[in-house]
């Protein structure tokens, strides 16, 4: 027999639960009367989104879940799905896959592994199942793991022990760069371990800084990789089973081949793989998909941002372009006493090939208004990093003006080697409402702008752009090298501290400079208070600013 599993890579809304279920019932009849489907298989937490958060707190939630899940259950007449929601049970909460077929639940999974580090916070919210959930589904034994199950041994061998030949991995499993491989490294071990065959349906979409980046995926009994579903977009992929039920099983047993037809008697047929995108096409397109996916999950139909004439903003404006369209985005150019012409022409370049709306508003007169305001205060003072923040925050206050005005989330254009060392200012380029290279290193922000240059008939970013020396534009000549090391020196030791915690000595032990060392690392730690107050951005490598890395503004360590 052939038995026929959709995989539902779909993108949800966290919390809303009324739309999370009409998707599901959309996708469901679709697989059962379009695609012939026995069974759907859905994302972890599908009713609530992931990671509902605080969200499962809220006894209205949970009471929206279960009315959700009777209305799916009354329409799953001729069809199977496995979806997953939270469930209270005797006082518990747990993160549950239930297990649904014409119009009765069969079973009910809770998630046994709850992840607790990096970005999840499971433990603050669940406790976890202790047993296995085997069903008999059409004659075959399908087992039903959620996500983090799979990384740790015990789950996965109880639902083999329990009778399992086919397991069903639920996932809300989020993207950093190198992820989707170590996946599926770990699911062949797994499989070539207990010889079954494994479905990983995975989560699509973002999220606040999360972004699931999908590629859902099988795995034969032997390891191989059988089929793929794209990355960073939505995707219904059947995957067809060939299967032998329990009485065709027992018949060839009998006729000697029980042990090898038990182990390898599923064999998901070979179907398309979608290929691994290379690291910067992965990169912005997670980029771009968080952009999209915040702002219009929350509402706004526009964006606006400072384009400066500048590496980071360029990148921020093609970034916001592509997840928005062109007729969505406005660009600002704010220049200032100290701004190069070279600067406009380049900004009003890229504006004009990329069809953005675009206006020039000078901030000399504000600027010019509170160094007469503030005179008084500043007699006797020489001008210092004060005059500059000034300038800065005059800028900010300007965006903030139009996205007020207008409606539209203004995207800040920082990226993270800038946030590590604090070469930022609060209330002025920090401010806004989305930083979408918030977690870009500098030397990446580069690499990605070659990358978006290569993706049409035309370059997008000017080369110029590019190759001339990075600057805040503050006072005379300045460069960012005047106040911090070369990027590509600067780059490999924020992520030696702040993504691998080494401590200096180790780094230094790496080849870098102590003093250098020590400095770059006292600007990381006396920067803390900056980072608790700019916008959310995309997260793409293991260790993101915000919910990823928590440490203290005040300490003496």
């Amino acid at each position: 027999m052939i038995l026929r599993i959709l995989i539902a890579q779909i993108n949800l809304r966290v919390g809303d639960v009324a739309a999370n279920r009409d998707r599901v019932l959309a996708v469901m009849a679709e697989a059962r009367d379009q695609q012939g489907a026995d069974l759907v298989v859905f994302p972890e937490l599908t009713l609530t989104g992931y990671p509902p958060e605080d969200l499962l707190l809220r006894p209205e939630l949970l009471e929206r879940v279960v009315a959700a899940l009777e209305e799916i259950r009354a329409a799953s007449q001729g069809i199977g799905l496995v979806l997953g929601y939270p469930k209270r049970d005797l006082g518990s909460l747990f993160n549950v896959a239930g297990f649904i077929y014409d119009g009765r639940l069969l079973a009910e999974y809770a998630k046994q592994r709850l992840p607790n580090y990096s970005v999840f916070d499971e433990k603050r919210y669940f406790q976890a199942g202790h047993a296995p959930a085997v069903v008999d589904f059409k004659g075959v034994p399908l087992g039903l793991l959620i996500c983090e199950d799979i990384w740790e041994e015990g789950p996965t061998t109880q639902a083999v022990e329990g009778g399992a030949r086919l397991l069903i991995n639920l996932n809300a499993s989020p993207y950093h760069t190198g992820k989707a491989p170590e996946r599926e490294d770990l699911l062949t071990r797994r499989a070539r371990e207990h010889q079954v065959p494994i479905l990983y349906a995975n989560l699509v979409g973002g999220q606040d800084e999360l972004v699931f980046d999908g590629g859902s995926f099988v795995v034969d009994a032997a390891g191989q990789l059988t089929q793929r579903a794209p990355f960073f977009s939505e995707a219904l992929m059947l995957v067809e089973v060939e299967a032998e039920t329990k009485a065709e099983e027992q018949a060839a047993a009998k006729a000697g081949g029980g042990g090898v037809a038990g182990r390898l008697g599923l064999r998901p047929l070979p179907a398309a793989i979608a290929p691994h995108p290379a690291e910067e096409e992965a990169v912005y397109q997670a980029l771009v998909l968080g952009v999209r996916d915040y702002a219009r999950k929350n509402g706004f139909h526009g964006a606006v941002l400072g384009l400066s004439g500048g590496i980071d903003s360029a990148l921020t404006l093609a970034i916001a372009v592509d997840a928005l369209g062109a007729d969505q985005v406005e660009a600002v150019l704010m220049p200032s006493r100290y701004t190069a012409t070279m600067s406009i022409d380049d900004a009003l370049a890229q504006a004009r090939t990329l069809e953005v709306a675009h206006r020039l508003v000078p901030i000399e007169p504000a600027f010019q208004a509170f160094l007469g305001m503030l005179e008084g205060e500043f007699a006797g003072c020489a001008p210092d990093v004060t005059e500059e923040n000034i300038q800065a925050r005059c800028r900010g206050i300007v965006l903030m003006a139009i996205s007020n005005k207008k409606g539209k989330i203004l995207l800040t254009t920082g990226n993270k080697s800038e946030v590590a060392v604090g070469y930022a200012t609060l209330y002025g380029d920090m401010a806004g409402g989305f930083a979408p290279i918030k977690d870009v290193p500098k030397t990446q922000v580069y690499r990605l702008a070659a990358y978006r240059n290569t993706l049409g008939p035309k370059a997008i970013i000017p080369q110029r752009v590019i190759d001339r020396p990075p600057s805040a534009e503050l006072r005379e000549n300045q460069t960012d090298q005047d106040s911090l090391p070369d990027y590509a020196v600067l780059d490999p030791i924020l992520k030696r501290y702040v993504e691998e915690d080494e401590s200096v000595a180790r780094i230094v032990a790496a080849g870098f400079p102590e003093e250098l060392v020590r400095r770059v690392t006292r600007l990381v730690d006396r920067n803390e208070y900056k980072r608790r107050q700019p916008p959310p951005g995309v997260r793409i490598t293991t260790r993101a600013f915000g919910r990823d890395r928590r440490y203290p503004i005040t300490s003496g360590f």
